[in-house]
């Protein structure tokens, strides 16, 4: 945990540098910053305050390793196959000093080695209706406010949704009942590196007024914002 006030970053540098964290080093996160983190996430706004989402920690205890192992096998699968689906080892992904290599470079590290992540959270859903497409409304912010209390208290984390391949088996192992979505994955640890400013396409393009793609004149970056190339093709 930061050890002076002037280390945890303000609400707005906080929404902007935080970045997905998928390098961790090996050390717990301590229970006092777990139960900090978690307390935030709980803060969420979600449908008419029925605060569904749930949260299930998996660290050290024995139905954690097994759903772990699970966990670790099916991201190595699934990223092996958008490895080779997506061509990251072609065009520029042959070299290894640009952005495509090193994004698979570290996608690589991070799968082999999902089981050495310092926490894992499964985050969950608690339906009172039949599934619905609003219902993430209801606890994708509350895993957005993780993340950010996450980086307040100098860690880091990425969400991910690779444990669907192996869901029906996590449910088995760690007793969810069948009216509780597993809406995502959220690993988390102290980061091998730092965050940062994250790099984005421009407001403009992402910004409209009055009607579809009309632009936003407002919508402007601040000076010195440095933007993506990454993303799907426009």
């Amino acid at each position: 945990m930061p050890t002076d006030a002037d280390d945890v970053p303000d609400l707005l540098t906080g929404l902007a540098t935080t970045r997905a964290i998928r390098r961790y080093r090996e050390e717990p996160i301590p229970e006092d910053d777990l139960a900090s983190i978690l307390w935030h996430a709980t803060r969420a706004p979600s449908g008419s305050n029925r605060q569904p989402f749930r949260f299930l920690v998996l660290r050290d205890g024995p139905r954690a390793q097994e759903a772990r192992a699970l966990l670790g096998t099916s991201f190595r699968q699934l990223w092996a196959a958008k490895r080779r689906s997506d061509g990251y080892d072609e065009g520029s992904g042959a070299a290894a000093d640009t952005p495509k290599a090193r994004m698979a470079a570290t996608m690589q590290h991070f799968v082999d080695h999902f089981e050495q992540t310092p926490v894992v959270v499964l985050a969950c859903l608690r339906r009172h209706r039949d599934p619905n497409p609003s219902e993430g409304a209801s606890v994708y912010p509350s895993c957005q406010n993780l993340l950010l209390a996450a980086r307040a208290l100098g860690y880091g984390g990425v969400l991910t949704m690779w444990h669907q391949y192996v869901e029906d088996e996590l449910r088995e192992v760690l007793g969810i009942p069948a009216d509780v979505a597993i809406s995502a994955t959220i690993t988390l640890g102290r980061p091998v590196g730092n965050h940062g400013p994250v790099r984005r396409r421009p407001v403009g393009e992402l910004v409209y007024e009055d009607g579809w793609e009309e632009p936003a004149p407002w919508a402007t970056d601040p000076p010195g914002t440095r933007f993506t190339s990454a993303g799907p093709p426009r």
